[in-house]
């Protein structure tokens, strides 16, 4: 359980890269940290899930998202942008994940206001380290917003 709440936390992966939903799923089961992760495969439907529209009618209010940047349908800085204007849902964390070390992925996120920017090593372990620092850092350490229902 989160040592903010005492809660588990809602975490929701945008990846469409079945091998790294995995990774990430194995990193956080072996954390210390119990934490509820639900997981959508692009850029619509991640906002479907946010916005809580069709299947996700019921979907729970993430206080932690997981952004890949390459995404089909709609693109990770889309998302981002999309996120960081609606009033209801720019609160919500953005920590961007992606394979890209290009600079202007890096610049592109962080105009559009992402909490933190890091590239995915290459590395299964050192992959896996990465997950559990994110963990550790934005729930363990961080001061996270209430979550919001909407």
């Amino acid at each position: 359980m989160s040592k903010r709440s005492g809660k588990p936390v809602e975490i929701l992966l945008v990846e469409d890269n079945p091998a790294d939903v995995r990774l990430t799923q194995e990193a956080l089961k072996n954390g210390k940290v119990l934490n509820k992760l639900s997981v959508v495969g692009d850029g619509v439907e991640a906002l479907s899930f946010l916005n809580r529209k069709g299947k996700y009618a019921d979907a729970p209010r993430p206080g932690l998202i997981l952004l890949d940047l390459n995404l089909p349908k709609k693109k990770g800085c889309e998302v981002l942008e999309e996120i960081k204007k609606d009033p209801s849902l720019r609160r919500i964390p953005v920590v961007v994940l992606s394979i890209s070390k290009n600079e202007q992925d890096i610049i592109k996120s962080y105009n559009r206001h992402a909490n933190c920017y890091i590239t995915k090593p290459v590395d299964l372990d050192q992959f896996v380290n990465v997950v559990k620092s994110i963990e550790d850092f934005w729930l363990t350490i961080v001061k996270l917003p209430p979550n919001n229902k909407k």
